[in-house]
């Protein structure tokens, strides 16, 4: 396990991808998230349980999730 001091530029450190996605749809919601990243789980009956679901077992989809976080974070942060 990695502490915070070993981390101190991660700026994704402590934030949980549950987190990430829960704050993303509530700034864009699920249409302008199904916009940003074109996933079916934000396309087609989108929720947080199914979207997690995914991104948890899809290393490329989650790296699009937090990047868009991170952007957001620099534009509204």
């Amino acid at each position: 396990m990695t502490s915070p001091e070993q981390q101190p530029r991660n700026p994704l450190h402590g934030i949980t991808l549950e987190r990430m996605l829960t704050d993303l749809v509530d700034f864009y919601g699920w249409d302008g998230m199904a916009r940003r990243i074109q996933l079916r789980c934000f396309q087609q009956e989108p929720s947080i349980t199914s979207s997690l679901r995914l991104l948890r077992k899809t290393p490329w989809a989650r790296e699009k999730v937090e990047a868009l976080y991170l952007q957001t974070l620099r534009r509204h942060g």
